[in-house]
């Protein structure tokens, strides 16, 4: 009995064990929420791949393959830690929150939201188009390499002299992160979805491309009529107030009625 008890204690886990299971439970779906959407997410699928292929290369007594797969994993270790720096570097901020923080994160979006719709609302007036993405949970690392990194506080002043028309950054997009302007001139993903409504110019495209991609919630006014839009989630909110936009940057999802990926404001 005693001998059956010792081969399948790990049949009857004790309260640290379930601790344990916990913890990595946790740590391994906060990493997978970073990773997803995100092109990593396609590379940590070639991984278990490759990994599959040893595993099956084992039971098959493929020794070659075995060998060859080994001398990969002896340097896939470091390998992956660079290719994956920025979404680890962000799982583990993300990690570190705990509900203090969220409370001042929450009051820190409050802020950004009400810079960004004050700034929207004079380039709206004066129609200087402008593309400005606001960072969620899933880090926009990869697309910060093609514009000119900043590092600066987000206010409605500084959002209106990167838009200034013909300055060198006015044709990419301003990224923020947290209360931070990160990057400004940085070029985004074009939808590859078909829009009936041929008013719509690059600015849009690349805000809906970007929101397709992340979870980022992308502010864009027309160049041409001046008309403020938000894209969340692949679809494009339009002709929205700045009181409105604040209120959806607030508010993180949000609403209005489906037209094939093209929303329309009340």
């Amino acid at each position: 009995m005693n001998g059956l008890v010792e081969r399948f204690g790990f049949l009857a886990p004790d309260w640290k064990d379930l601790l344990e299971i916990l913890v990595v439970a946790v740590v391994v779906y906060r990493v997978l929420r970073v990773l997803a959407g995100t092109r990593a997410i396609q590379m940590l699928l070639g991984i278990f791949a490759v990994v599959a292929t040893y595993g099956a290369a084992r039971v098959l007594n493929l020794s070659l393959l075995e060998y060859l797969l080994e001398r990969v994993f002896e340097f896939g270790v470091i390998a992956a830690l660079i290719v994956f720096q920025p979404e680890l570097r962000s799982a583990l901020a993300q990690l570190g929150q705990n509900r203090l923080l969220r409370v001042f994160s929450r009051l820190e979006q409050m802020q950004v939201a009400e810079e960004v719709s004050q700034a929207v609302e004079e380039m709206s007036r004066g129609k200087v188009g402008a593309i400005i993405a606001v960072e969620r949970e899933v880090g926009l690392g990869e697309y910060l390499e093609s514009g000119t990194a900043l590092q600066a506080r987000v206010s409605d002043a500084l959002l209106l002299n990167i838009f200034t028309p013909y300055s060198l950054l006015h044709d990419g997009a301003a990224v923020i992160r947290g209360d931070q302007i990160v990057a400004a001139g940085v070029i985004l993903p074009l939808t590859q979805s078909v829009l009936d409504d041929r008013t719509l110019g690059t600015r849009h495209r690349a805000a809906l491309g970007l929101s397709e991609e992340t979870d980022a919630m992308v502010v864009v006014v027309s160049e041409e009529t001046g008309a403020i839009s938000l894209a969340h989630g692949g679809r494009l909110h339009r002709h929205l107030t700045p009181d409105q936009l604040e209120k959806m940057l607030n508010e993180g999802a949000p609403g209005g009625v489906e037209r094939r990926g093209v929303l329309t404001g009340d």
